[in-house]
């Protein structure tokens, strides 16, 4: 059996997508983390102001997401947040135990 370790990773969607837009990466995201780890919590932040400008936008649609996965689906979350138009910053921690 592969040994888990806990992540958090929190990613910023663009707002100006539109509610619709915005929710639809949100559930493609979360739905993609729960079908690869065990899921601890969904913390849904919302919009909030950027300390600067990123892309000339001036503020971002915040998603926190704690959960527990092997070593190898970290690294292929994070390639797939690269490769989503929409996605304007995104991060992974891997966490104490």
């Amino acid at each position: 059996m592969e040994q888990k370790s806990k992540y958090e990773t929190v990613f910023v969607v663009n707002s100006t997508l539109g509610e619709e837009g915005v929710q639809a990466i949100v559930d493609k995201f979360v739905s993609l983390i729960e079908s690869n780890s065990e899921v601890e919590s969904v913390n849904v932040w919302g919009n909030r102001k950027f300390a600067y400008p990123i892309e000339d936008l001036t503020e971002g649609y915040y998603v926190l997401v704690k959960f527990a996965s092997g070593h190898d689906f970290p690294t292929e979350l994070d390639r797939i947040y690269n490769i989503t138009d929409g996605i304007l910053r995104s991060l992974i921690v891997k966490c104490e135990q």
